[in-house]
């Protein structure tokens, strides 16, 4: 393996540390590192000539681009084409914050000609819904703009929830941005459908069994308290990025491999690292 898995992977490990110094490693990026390193080692073994380093460098950086095109830009086309099929005319879907697979399907569906209407649920201190219902009112759909507190006046409208992931663990538990597990929660509670939208370089073989265990903390400055509050003894300002949603309340997972049950994550797992390992 003469010089690569010496030199190039230590030499890797300076600028991931340095990531992970500035911002915890997510499940995504953490998969991605793995895959990196993996890929590294595999190729090592196939050039064992220092003569080979120029096809080195080429057959790593195709597998690199091969992996993003794959897992990232063609799994989005893919979960949008199998989100489109779950909207039906007359639908009014319910969404939280903003995420990009979803803000996609309902984009496309617009585009398919789908009659729909969009309940945008949000949230403090990002307020990331509120780009998602101003891009869709400029695709001419209809959107009822909601902040979280007045969920459980709405939920009862909605024929089905989308909602994105951060990470999808292996028991099916959802990882996403905090006040998504109220959502899907009352949703199940209403009997509404939760439909996740996902790619599969997000799964993690981990299973955790609260949000406290893995989470990430924001800026508390984000939660715009006053000096007069901050200032106050005993007082700890907390603003927790993430929360998790229990498999129960998930009816459905949509990814770039079909649709399936959050108990088939184990599977897409599996198969996965089988794909890897040859």
């Amino acid at each position: 393996t003469w010089v690569i898995q010496r030199d190039l992977i230590p030499h890797l490990n300076r600028p991931i540390q340095y990531l992970v110094d500035c911002r915890r490693m997510s499940v995504s990026m953490g998969n991605a590192v793995s895959f990196l390193k993996h890929t590294i080692q595999t190729l090592a073994e196939q050039f064992l000539e220092e003569t080979d380093e120029a096809a080195f460098k080429t057959a790593l950086l195709r597998a690199i681009d091969m992996f993003v095109f794959e897992r990232i830009v063609s799994a989005d086309k893919q979960i949008t084409a199998h989100g489109v099929d779950r909207v039906a005319d007359g639908d009014v879907i319910l969404t939280y914050g903003r995420s990009s697979a979803v803000e996609l399907i309902l984009m496309a569906a617009q585009a398919a000609g789908r009659r729909f209407e969009v309940i945008a649920v949000d949230a403090g201190p990002h307020f990331e819904a509120r780009a998602l219902a101003q891009r869709l009112a400029a695709a001419r759909v209809h959107v009822t703009y909601v902040l979280l507190p007045a969920l459980s006046h709405v939920i009862g409208e909605a024929t089905k929830v989308l909602v994105g992931a951060a990470a999808v663990l292996t028991n099916g538990s959802l990882y996403s941005r905090v006040g998504t597990a109220q959502v899907c929660l009352m949703a199940a509670h209403a009997r509404r459908p939760v439909l996740c939208c996902c790619e599969t370089y997000k799964f993690s073989d981990k299973a955790w069994l609260t949000s406290l265990s893995a989470n990430e903390e924001g800026d508390t400055a984000a939660l715009e308290l006053g000096a007069d509050i901050e200032g106050t003894e005993g007082l700890t300002a907390l603003n927790l990025q993430y929360d998790l949603t229990p498999p129960e309340a998930v009816a459905m997972l949509i990814t770039e491999v079909g649709t399936l049950p959050p108990s088939s994550v184990p599977v897409i797992i599996r198969e996965y690292h089988l794909t890897v390992a040859d």
